[in-house]
C-alpha cells in the first residue's frame, strides 16, 4: 500500500508549475523592481542635466539680471524636473559667471545658488577646461546637483543602493554681450 502511494507520488506532475513558480518567482521580482529603480534613475539624471542645460542657456541670454530673476530661473527648473523631488535635499542647483583677466586669472565674478553654497566673489576658479576662454571673455558655469530616492529602494536595496547623487554643470557663453551682469538691490 505505501509502496503504491509512492509510485504514484513520484508520477503525478501536477503541482510542478506552482513548485517552479514558487521558486523563480522572488528573482523575477527583484529582477522587476531593479528595472524600476534603474528607469527611475535614468530618467532623474537626464532630468539633472536638462535643468543644468536650461538654468545656463536662460542666463546666457540675458545682459542683467537681478534676484527676482534668479528665483523665476530656479522655479522654471524646479517645474523642468517635476514630478521628481525638488525639496531643498534633492535638487541643488548653481549659477555663476566665470571671467579671466587681463593676466589670465581666472575668477569667479558673481555666483547665485538654490540649496547651495555660492561660490565666492573674486576667488580664483580652477575647475575651467583649458583654453574655454580667452583674456577678457566671461563664461556662465551652471551647476545641479540631484540626489535620487526612489520609492520602491527598499525592496531593491542589495541591488541598488538607496540614493543616487548625479551632478551636471555646464558651460555657455553670453549671447547678447560680453558678460551677464547680476544685480542685487
Amino acid at each position: 500500500m505505501i509502496r503504491s502511494l509512492l509510485i504514484r507520488f513520484r508520477r503525478d506532475r501536477r503541482g510542478v508549475s506552482a513548485v517552479e513558480f514558487a521558486l523563480i518567482a522572488p528573482l523575477l521580482i527583484s529582477t522587476y523592481f531593479a528595472l524600476a529603480v534603474l528607469s527611475g534613475a535614468m530618467m532623474a539624471e537626464r532630468k539633472a542635466s536638462h535643468v543644468a542645460s536650461a538654468i545656463g542657456d536662460l542666463v546666457a541670454q540675458s545682459t542683467v539680471l537681478h534676484d527676482a530673476d534668479f528665483t523665476d530661473i530656479f522655479s522654471i527648473a524646479n517645474t523642468v524636473m517635476a514630478p521628481f523631488d525638488t525639496t531643498s535635499t534633492a535638487l541643488k542647483m548653481r549659477v555663476s559667471s566665470i571671467g579671466q583677466d587681463a593676466n589670465g586669472a581666472v575668477k569667479v565674478l558673481w555666483s547665485k545658488p538654490q540649496n547651495m553654497t555660492a561660490l565666492v566673489q573674486g576667488t580664483t576658479y580652477t575647475g575651467l577646461p583649458a583654453g574655454l576662454i580667452s583674456n577678457g571673455q566671461t563664461i556662465i558655469l551652471s551647476e545641479v546637483t540631484y540626489t535620487y530616492n526612489s520609492p520602491v529602494s527598499s525592496f531593491v536595496q542589495s541591488i541598488i543602493p538607496n540614493a543616487l547623487t548625479f551632478t551636471e554643470h555646464f558651460y555657455l557663453k553670453p549671447r547678447q554681450s560680453d558678460s551677464v551682469t547680476a544685480l542685487t538691490p
